[in-house]
């Protein structure tokens, strides 16, 4: 069995819908047409990197990195690259298709003069912790967060 070549392609009006229905597998409780409204604005936006791998005719993975302007924890520079959001279908996993992704936008980050690239995880969220160390990112910090009802 020979390995499938996989196509990193920039988002577009054709293959919005396709970024939209990965998006609701990684993020399931959100809304289609909610979600293909975001993906239609940020595919535009000159910040935003949106591209999904294929392979054959079938979509398989997703990446969206944003320009983040303000202070990222653990970056030296004002503007980060900040990986919003990576998915690969679970029947295409372990098959270098998020480190195809990965590469994609870490080129159009580093066209954009940025030379660091910054993300997050839930903490239990151990598969994209590991993915995350794999990749090659550094962990700079941890974050618990509280929230209070006022009476």
């Amino acid at each position: 069995m020979h390995e499938q070549t996989c196509l990193i392609e920039v988002v577009t009006e054709q293959t919005v819908a396709a970024i939209t229905t990965l998006s609701l597998e990684l993020w399931p409780n959100s809304n289609y047409d909610e979600e293909k409204s975001q993906w239609e604005e940020l595919m535009h936006a000159a910040d935003n990197y949106c591209a999904v791998a294929k392979i054959h005719d079938e979509y398989v993975g997703f990446i969206h990195i944003s320009i983040r302007y303000d202070y990222v924890e653990g970056t030296e520079a004002d503007n980060t690259a900040y990986l919003e959001g990576i998915y690969v279908s679970p029947n295409y996993r372990k098959k270098q298709i998020a480190t195809a992704l990965l590469a994609s936008g870490e080129a159009w980050a580093k066209a954009k003069g940025l030379n660091q690239l910054a993300s997050d995880t839930e903490i239990e969220n151990q598969i994209s912790q590991l993915f995350h160390q794999q990749a090659g990112f550094t962990e700079v910090s941890r974050l618990v967060c509280f929230v209070k009802t006022i009476q």
